[in-house]
């Protein structure tokens, strides 16, 4: 498993211990109970739903006769790929006021979702600076079609600053 570390950079280690566990013919709820884990807990983690602690990471690999630390460094490259994956997925808030969303806490938007929302908002009382990182952000064809959606009088793009 260890020449195929890098291979599974970035995926949960759970959906590859599920894996290993397949290709194994491992059931999950013996391996679970044979380790001293709840079997509901290693379905979670075999599911991707939950993260993998550096203790069950080392009776996992003791018990699968796996190099010490692969777990653990699967479930970190996953976390620095989720973490990329969270700052790429919002536009840069320095230049948004938080005012504009005074009915909610910025930080807690998810821009992918309320895309529509914000471009909305944005449009509506933002300022050419919000309104040019936003265009930024989704890309002038998403704007575009989003403001042409709205029901209301179509709101005009900022122009490009040289």
């Amino acid at each position: 498993m260890k020449s195929n570390l890098l291979k599974y950079k970035g995926i949960h280690p759970g959906i590859v211990l599920d894996r290993e566990l397949k290709k194994r013919s491992i059931k999950e709820r013996p391996f679970a109970l044979s380790i001293g884990e709840y079997p509901q807990t290693l379905n979670k983690i075999t599911a991707g739903k939950r993260n993998i602690p550096v203790g069950l990471a080392l009776k996992i690999e003791r018990t699968l006769k796996l190099a010490e630390g692969t777990i653990s460094l699967l479930q970190t490259y996953y976390n620095i790929e989720k973490e990329k994956k969270k700052e790429m997925a919002s536009p840069d808030l320095s230049l948004i006021r938080s005012s504009l969303f005074w009915d909610t806490q910025i930080e807690q938007i998810d821009w992918v979702k309320q895309s529509r929302a914000v471009i909305e908002r944005v449009f509506e009382r933002g300022n050419d600076d919000e309104k040019n990182e936003i265009t930024r952000f989704y890309g002038r064809v998403k704007v575009n079609n989003t403001l042409r959606t709205i029901k209301r009088k179509p709101m005009s793009l900022p122009r490009k600053s040289k």
